[in-house]
């Protein structure tokens, strides 16, 4: 099993705008082959910051999702709001940081 966190820096104010998108790639990403658990969080601290959490059975898992339709769309609808994004993806032996 992998783990990624994928932290989200966001424009002010632009976290509502990204609930509806986020949720549509949530739903259709926890369908995904491999996929073990999945979710946006908000943080409580900094209402620009949002991170995704997930849990994946393979890397090869994670590699298909980069490339599914819903990941696209999200991808197009958050980046206009995204000052930064940070991956990493942890395995047994190393974290991958991108």
């Amino acid at each position: 099993m992998i783990y990624v966190v994928a932290t989200l820096a966001l424009k002010p104010g632009s976290k509502e705008a990204l609930t509806g998108p986020a949720r549509a790639c949530i739903a259709e990403t926890r369908k995904e082959k491999g996929c073990i658990s999945y979710d946006l969080l908000a943080s409580v601290t900094d209402d620009d910051t949002m991170v995704f959490v997930e849990r994946w059975e393979t890397r090869e898992d994670l590699t298909a999702h980069s490339k599914q339709p819903h990941l696209l769309a999200w991808r197009d609808a958050s980046n206009p709001h995204l000052v930064s994004r940070t991956i990493e993806i942890v395995h047994p032996e190393k974290v991958e940081t991108f």
